[in-house]
């Protein structure tokens, strides 16, 4: 799992803002977890590129709306897309996610998804 010690820094962060994971529908859930975008924000700096979240929290609703999995990590608060715009900043954003303890990975060509999921298996990377 990840990765996190006392040089990991609370809320506020550095380059993140809590309300950039609020659920996109309007409905204000954000249950996001403070270890995820601790670890997130770490990764950022390690990085040197933007962290655009593009999906944080989905409440049930929207997220039955997306048609994404009932038992998305999204819904729970421990996972997160990251908008890539280009093979480069992807490659740079992998390497510092691994690198703070990420070790859930999906990579699509226009987001990376990572979660911290404690009820899912550990060390799987997927494309979509």
């Amino acid at each position: 799992m990840a990765i996190v010690g006392s040089s990991m820094s609370t809320e506020p962060w550095d380059f993140f803002d809590k309300s950039e994971f609020k659920c996109k529908c309007g409905c204000g859930t954000n249950n996001i977890s403070n270890t995820l975008v601790n670890m997130l924000d770490v990764a950022r700096r390690i990085a040197g590129v933007s962290f655009i979240i593009n999906s944080g929290v989905r409440c049930g609703k929207h997220n039955a709306l997306v048609a994404a999995s009932p038992t998305s990590s999204h819904v729970s608060g421990w996972a997160v897309d990251i908008q890539v715009s280009s093979s480069t900043a992807r490659s740079k954003m992998i390497k510092a996610l691994i690198a703070v303890g990420f070790n859930r990975m999906g990579i699509a060509d226009t987001f990376i998804h990572v979660d911290i999921d404690p009820g899912k298996p550990e060390d799987v990377t997927w494309t979509y």
